[in-house]
């Protein structure tokens, strides 16, 4: 039996979802061989391996007369700090690719004096300091420090835990407890009746932009039933149908977005306003000016990293909808 070729690069593919922010990463993870102790001690040993590097939940970039490089040889990481976390993240071709956590956190958007500066992730992004594909990466990298940052200590006994699998597990050597990653899934949705769709504010966004409704699974729920479940508690919408659309990895923690579109059942809305400052129905060529930043009261949504935008980019202008695509 031939050996398996590696698996199809992922963000080369015809899928909504590979057109969002973060969505992007072209590393063959490996995870077969995360605990082949030679296997990673070849990879270490590699002049090819380089790293990406956070201080806390803040990555760390280098200024390149290009732009900005977020790659780092051992060496230079070994002069930033110390390193209190490490993983193997993936190959990039040959290359391997690392997480490293340095033990001082750096605050925010720190320009520093020298050639690097700490930005967070958020404005990496919306500024475009780097390929989607790195984005991908630090995404990856963010969500998986996070945890380890904050899970030192065995929740069934609280002893010390140390890492295993390369990074991808915590072990307890007193109870033998083994702990995982963990993502949390989000389901983020679009309802819609006819040409109109409801979306909704929280105080805390940007004056005039209005989102898609969201809210987190709940244990035992299908993705169905917590977008009917979400839609009523926030905007009293009742919720027939619902098709998945989407999906998108949202470093912010640790989240996994899963776009929805669903089927509205009636017009009324009974907003919840301990969640939401405000909800209401737009129609499908609002949607459209606001996409275009058009829209004639300044009503704004979110950017194009994020998967909201897809949704609504999907609805409006491409015609998605609740209703099951038709073979063509």
């Amino acid at each position: 039996m031939s050996t398996p070729s590696s698996p199809p690069v992922p963000g080369e593919r015809a899928e909504r979802s590979a057109s969002l922010g973060y969505s992007v990463n072209r590393l063959d993870r490996r995870a077969e061989h995360r605990d082949d102790a030679d296997y990673l001690a070849g990879l270490a040993a590699s002049p090819k391996a380089r790293s990406v590097v956070l201080r806390g939940d803040v990555p760390v970039l280098r200024r390149v007369a290009e732009g900005h490089d977020a790659l780092f040889s051992p060496a230079e990481v070994a002069d930033m700090g110390s390193v209190r976390e490490e993983a193997f993240l993936g190959l990039d071709g040959d290359a391997p690719v690392y997480a490293a956590l340095l033990d001082a956190p750096a605050p925010e958007n720190d320009q520093g004096g020298d050639d690097l500066v700490a930005i967070d992730l958020r404005s990496i992004a919306m500024q475009g300091l780097l390929p989607p594909p790195m984005l991908g990466v630090l995404a990856q990298a963010k969500s998986l420090m996070h945890w380890h940052q904050r899970h030192r200590f065995c929740s069934n006994c609280g002893q010390p835990t140390r890492v295993g699998s390369a990074g991808w597990k915590r072990e307890c050597p007193a109870c033998e407890a083994q702990h995982f990653p963990r993502t949390d899934p989000v389901v983020i949705m679009l309802a819609v009746r006819g040409d109109r769709c409801v979306l909704g504010r929280q105080a805390r966004f940007v004056k005039g932009v209005y989102s898609c409704l969201a809210g987190f699974l709940e244990p035992g729920e299908t993705l169905e039933d917590a977008v009917r479940r979400e839609l009523f508690e926030e905007a009293g919408v009742q919720t027939g149908q619902v098709r998945y659309l989407a999906s998108q990895p949202w470093p912010f923690p640790a989240s996994l977005m899963i776009g929805c579109v669903a089927e509205a059942l009636a017009d009324d809305l009974t907003v919840d306003f301990k969640e939401l400052e405000d909800a209401r129905w737009f129609t499908r060529d609002e949607v459209r000016s606001m996409l275009k930043g058009q829209h004639p009261d300044g009503i704004g949504c979110p950017p194009p990293i994020a998967i909201a935008h897809g949704l609504l980019r999907a609805w409006a202008e491409d015609g998605e909808d609740f209703r099951a695509s038709r073979a063509g």
